[in-house]
């Protein structure tokens, strides 16, 4: 037995309002032809009973589930160790609860959970999808096309499918790129290197090439493959350090590899920045103001990323029935200088 009091249903709403259940249905499921004081009778007796409206229902009228799938191309021991993924993931979380829908995080570990993530896609389970990270051979634009799903990418896409209707956000990475390795010039280093992100993703090889901007004529060595990661940073440093001893100045992809960097420079007794000048990118907050010392990096807003991200889909969403779709934008970036150069 049970003493739990009874769920309020529609026709106790009716009553309480005194109008019919099929005007309380128009009223919480969203559909139009009630009149504004009718309105505000019902929302009064729904407020009043706490009655929560059966999604399945309001789907059908609405044709909508107020749920967006966030598809995270990366496995979860790198989205839950990462502060970008939790900055992005509260840009778009703030967005959607502002407009009252429910985010459904997916993320990928390989092909089969590729497949998983296209079915449930396909599924009718959500309005759209909001896709980041993704790796230039990665299946999922193409499942995500097939499911029909309307959808933003986070970060400029790498692939060419014939299609100019892409909806993006992302950040100008190779002017951000382009003023940090200007900014290192400009302190008299001549022997800049970059550690670069995992060049399978458009954003690592768009600073790779604002480095090549600036430095164009640098010596090739100088060039080391990072993975976004505090260890392929450390990995990069060691091996930079031992072909290019005389480096003087290091532009690393993101703030991680830049830790990891300064970590490896202080173990083999290199003074920053009197021996080597270290530029990061992204500005978070968690990493650099945490690093010794404090990190010079290129600020990316990327709470804001997400935010935008989930405002182009709802937007998108709304406009379903006309309208032109929105075109992807780049976000400006900005040189943060601290201790480190």
């Amino acid at each position: 037995m049970s003493d739990t009091a009874p769920r309020p249903t529609l026709e106790a709403v009716a009553a309480r309002a005194g109008v019919s259940r099929a005007t309380v249905s128009r009223v919480v499921n969203g559909g139009d032809g009630v009149r504004e004081p009718l309105v505000e009778r019902v929302r009064r007796a729904v407020e009043e009973l706490g009655y929560v409206p059966n999604q399945a229902a309001r789907s059908l009228v609405t044709r909508r589930h107020d749920a967006v799938a966030v598809v995270v191309a990366e496995p979860e021991t790198r989205v839950f160790a990462d502060p970008f993924f939790a900055l992005q993931l509260r840009g778009i979380s703030k967005e959607l609860t502002a407009h009252d829908n429910q985010l459904v995080l997916l993320l990928t570990e390989g092909r089969d959970d590729h497949a998983r993530v296209g079915r449930y896609l396909a599924g009718g389970h959500v309005d759209g999808a909001l896709v980041f990270s993704l790796h230039l051979d990665d299946p999922l634009p193409e499942l995500i096309q097939r499911a029909g799903v309307p959808t933003v990418f986070g970060g400029r896409p790498g692939w060419s499918d014939g299609t100019t209707d892409v909806v993006y956000v992302d950040s100008d990475n190779r002017g951000g790129a382009r003023e940090a390795v200007r900014h290192l010039v400009g302190l008299g280093r001549t022997r800049v290197a970059h550690i670069t992100g995992a060049l399978d993703q458009t954003s690592a090889a768009d600073r790779l090439d604002g480095y090549r901007d600036v430095m164009g004529d640098a010596d090739p060595e100088l060039v080391v493959r990072g993975d976004f990661t505090p260890a392929g940073g450390e990995r990069a440093m060691r091996e930079l350090l031992d072909r290019c001893p005389d480096v003087d100045a290091v532009f690393a992809a993101n703030d991680l590899t830049a830790s990891g960097a300064l970590r490896v420079l202080r173990e083999r007794g290199r003074r920053v920045p009197e021996d080597v000048a270290v530029i990061g990118f992204d500005d978070m907050l968690p990493v650099a103001e945490q690093t010794d010392p404090l990190l010079t990096t290129v600020r990316q807003d990327i709470e804001e990323m997400g935010r935008l991200m989930a405002r182009l889909l709802l937007r998108d969403l709304d406009r379903r029935s006309g309208g032109a779709t929105p075109a992807g934008v780049v976000l400006p970036t900005t040189l943060i200088r601290r201790a480190s150069a």
